[in-house]
C-alpha cells in the first residue's frame, strides 16, 4: 500500500498544478522582456541611425560598401517620384576608388565615414 501512496498523490496534484503555470509564463516574459531590450531595440536604433546616414550622403563622404569597396562618393542619382526626385535606398551612387568609379546603390552601403579612407588619388 505505501508504493501506490506517491501514485495518488501525484493524481491529486493536477488540481493546485494549475498555479504553477503562472511562474513559469512570468519567467517567459521576462526573459522575452530582457531579450527585446537586450538585442532588438538596440539594433533597431543601430539600423535607424545608419539608414539617416545613408539618406543624409553627400559628395565628399567617404563610405564603406557592403562588398568591402572604400571610396568617397562622386555622384547622387536620385530616382524620380512623380516628376520631383526623391531619396530613397534604390539611388545609385558613384564612389571612386583609386582610378575607378563605380555605381552602387544606397542600400549596398554599410558604413558611412569610414575613418583613414584616404583614396589614392
Amino acid at each position: 500500500m505505501n508504493a501506490l501512496l506517491p501514485l495518488f498523490a501525484q493524481a491529486a496534484a493536477p488540481a493546485s498544478g494549475t498555479s504553477s503555470l503562472m511562474p513559469f509564463l512570468f519567467q517567459l516574459g521576462a526573459i522575452m522582456a530582457i531579450f527585446y531590450f537586450l538585442m532588438i531595440r538596440p539594433q533597431q536604433k543601430q539600423r535607424k541611425q545608419l539608414e539617416t546616414a545613408i539618406l543624409a550622403l553627400k559628395k565628399g563622404d567617404h563610405i564603406l560598401t557592403t562588398g568591402g569597396v572604400v571610396g568617397e562618393v562622386v555622384f547622387i542619382k536620385e530616382l524620380m517620384d512623380d516628376g520631383q526626385p526623391s531619396k530613397g535606398m534604390d539611388d545609385l551612387v558613384t564612389i571612386k576608388t583609386g582610378d575607378v568609379k563605380i555605381v552602387v546603390q544606397r542600400r549596398a552601403i554599410a558604413q558611412v565615414g569610414v575613418a583613414g579612407s584616404a583614396t589614392a588619388a
